[in-house]
């Protein structure tokens, strides 16, 4: 576990996948949808989140042209996820001066810290352009998988991991 803390390192020792919970000498604790909430402000509303539903390439330019009001070009995008350079023009190059343009923006923005705040991924070049993951999923998955013996990084919410430890 290169690059990381010894906090980080020790937690995925005590994490046992097949419980969902850290093992820790004073007893087991975990995460739970609560911490969640008080921790990233992410409400739990709604319907429940069951993964991804489509994942075309007709489904990745709709949602960018929803939310950026452009389509991405061939080397804007790889299996689903846009790049975040892309991303972050969208954002930047077009000015700010109704309220179009500004929401606009604001989409960018946010899509852009949910990418890489709450739903990171190893590349840190490309964003998920599908938010229909959950964030306690996300980091249950990402700490199943860093609890290998093999493994040697771990990606995820760890604002969310850190916060709570």
């Amino acid at each position: 576990m290169r690059d990381h803390s010894a906090l980080l390192s020790a937690l995925v020792e005590w994490w046992r996948p097949k419980t969902h919970m850290f093992h820790l000498p004073v007893g087991e604790v975990m995460v739970t949808l609560e911490d969640v909430i008080h921790i990233l402000g992410l409400q739990i509303n709604g319907h429940p989140v069951t993964g991804r539903l489509d994942s075309s390439h007709q489904f990745l330019v709709d949602n960018c042209i929803a939310c950026f009001s452009r389509q991405p070009g061939p080397n804007d995008h790889v299996l689903g996820k846009v790049n975040l350079a892309w991303v972050r023009q969208c954002r930047d190059t077009k000015l700010r001066d109704t309220q179009e343009s500004i929401e606009r923006y604001v989409r960018a923005h946010i899509f852009c810290v949910l990418g890489t705040v709450v739903f990171p991924d190893k590349s840190t070049t490309a964003l998920n352009s599908n938010w229909r993951a959950a964030s306690l999923a996300h980091l249950y998955r990402s700490l199943c998988y860093a609890s290998r013996y093999n493994c040697k990084e771990m990606d995820g919410p760890l604002i969310l991991f850190f916060v709570w430890a």
